[in-house]
């Protein structure tokens, strides 16, 4: 009898292990952002960006090591209004590594909002893994009555430690919702629901600690991405010239007389060029600089051939890629090549 219950015991305790071990292993990297942001008082509109720590947010919701066996690194702590090409590189080389080398089972971001969009879309293209990396942050700092960040971080983490949500490319789960990186927009400048999928919406939700998804991703990302970026140190230069009613063509020229290697058009409508900008867009493309015609609308496409014969002209359009995305796909399709139809081919795929 007492030989039984020792093996009860035993067979117990190996149980509960199993049970320990049996959670997903997820890497929190923090940027900082508002959601590490702190006021001076807690009905503040104004407030410093980045200033609590990894451990400080880890510890703010300890409700995330019930999903998860939680770990932390700061990669560094600036407003998303500051991230660079430097951080895009330093994320996506340290997140192949969690995720190929070091075992871990995803890769929550906390990230700025102003920029998150962007950061996401880059990572989505160099990340090379199914497992799921989420960005999460907040529109209210950590010290601001009702922070949204707390329980953004923890949907965040829920989704990670989420098996469904493996092969869904880069998300960012905001205000319970997710969406993929490519459709991503921030709406507003301070509503809590700001983010929202552009043209074909969110892909799923968090509820109740489970991630629910609706919609898969068809665009090429992740691990069916061509871009490595492992040996990358510089990327290519970009730059992007906003369009409106009786467009100046300098800044078009400023980029030209600076040998940018790429120029993205916000145009209007259907990525149109002002008449004055025209002929320096037909230069560039003879100079060997791509130019992509993008939109400065914020949902729909910019159509290939449309209002403007772009095989005619060299011109590569965006699609369904916003103005601040589709300079990201071209400096890493530059990585690759210069050919104007097989940038554009990036562009119908990605």
């Amino acid at each position: 009898m007492k030989k039984n219950r020792v093996i009860m015991l035993i067979v117990l305790a190996l149980v509960m292990t199993l049970s320990v071990a049996a959670k997903p292993k997820v890497r929190i990297l923090a940027t900082g952002g508002t959601i590490a942001g702190v006021a001076a008082s807690s009905t503040s509109t104004a407030y410093t960006a980045g200033q609590a720590t990894i451990e400080t947010l880890i510890a703010a919701v300890p409700e995330i090591k019930e999903l998860a066996e939680i770990s932390g690194e700061q990669v560094c702590s600036i407003g998303s209004q500051d991230m660079n090409d430097e951080v895009w590189l330093k994320l996506a080389k340290r997140i192949n590594q969690l995720l190929n080398e070091e075992g871990y089972d995803g890769v929550l971001i906390t990230h700025g909002t102003d920029t998150m969009e962007e950061t996401a879309y880059f990572l989505n293209l160099t990340v090379h893994s199914d497992k799921p990396v989420v960005l999460v942050g907040a529109m209210r700092s950590s010290s601001a009555i009702s922070a949204d960040g707390p329980a953004n971080l923890y949907n965040g983490v829920a989704a990670c430690a989420d098996p469904d949500s493996k092969g869904h490319g880069v998300m960012c789960c905001m205000n319970n919702q997710l969406i993929d990186a490519k459709d991503v927009i921030k709406r507003h400048t301070t509503d809590c629901a700001t983010f929202a999928g552009g043209t074909f919406g969110s892909i799923g939700y968090v509820y109740g600690s489970k991630a629910y998804y609706y919609r898969q991703v068809t665009a090429r990302n992740t691990v069916n991405s061509v871009f490595d970026v492992t040996n990358v140190t510089k990327l290519p230069q970009v730059g992007i010239v906003y369009g409106y009613a009786n467009c100046s063509p300098l800044p078009f020229k400023a980029f030209m007389d600076a040998k940018f290697d790429g120029i993205v058009l916000a145009g209007v409508g259907d990525g149109n060029f002002y008449k004055d900008v025209f002929p320096y867009a037909e230069q560039a493309v003879k100079d060997g600089i791509i130019v992509v015609r993008s939109s400065r609308c914020p949902t729909g496409p910019t159509c290939l051939n449309g209002e403007v014969d772009d095989d005619k002209y060299h011109f590569c359009a965006s699609l369904n890629l916003n103005p601040q995305k589709s300079r990201i796909l071209l400096m890493l399709a530059l990585t690759r090549t210069h050919d104007w139809q097989e940038i554009q081919k990036f562009f119908q795929e990605y």
